[in-house]
């Protein structure tokens, strides 16, 4: 009986590991749900922060969809689920903010929201930017509300904090540079 070299072995097991690491992550990833999966799931939660993470979900598939209107010239109804996009937002604010949980002692579900409102404020600022400028009213509209929303979001999370949008330090002036640090040919302030 012949024995196999060790590198064989050492060769065929490593492959053998990595198959079942990557067939393990494979089963292990995140499914993105339906509508009406979410719909379901929301209907039968009890949670508030886990149903206005569920909410937050649906609101970011309803950009998607939004997008994808706008990106095929359908104006009116990317409108129409930007509009829908936005309730789901505020309606997951309004869950958490009934919920009676202090989100800077217990941030779940605000900090997913923070997030997430972060990063749809950034992907309407990219469909703005590729949209006809006569068709951006829907966009600007809700990007200022999705603006608002987040800015109280993070008024729960950093209460008295630099981040409070009401904050004094961020409305202080900058300081006035008195005049003898001027070169010469620099306009006086």
């Amino acid at each position: 009986m012949k024995s196999v070299p060790r590198p064989v072995i050492v060769s065929l097991a490593s492959v053998v590991v990595l198959e079942l690491v990557a067939a393990g992550t494979v089963a292990r990833a995140r499914r993105e749900l339906s509508e009406q999966e979410l719909n379901a799931r929301i209907a039968q939660e009890s949670n508030p922060t886990r149903k206005a993470k569920l909410e937050i979900q649906l609101g970011e598939l309803k950009l998607a969809q939004a997008t994808a209107a706008y990106d095929h010239d359908q104006f009116e109804e990317g409108r129409k689920l930007l509009e829908v996009f936005r309730g789901y937002m505020k309606q997951a604010w309004d869950l958490l903010e009934k919920s009676g949980r202090d989100a800077g002692h217990k941030p779940q579900g605000f900090k997913e929201l923070d997030i997430a409102l972060r990063e749809s404020a950034r992907r309407l600022n990219d469909l703005k930017q590729r949209t006809p400028l006569a068709d951006r009213g829907g966009i600007e509209t809700v990007s200022a509300q999705i603006d608002t929303l987040h800015s109280e979001v993070l008024s729960a999370l950093f209460p008295g904090g630099e981040m409070n949008e009401s904050s004094p330090a961020r409305d202080a002036k900058p300081a006035q540079v008195p005049n003898s640090t001027l070169r010469p040919g620099d306009p006086p302030s």
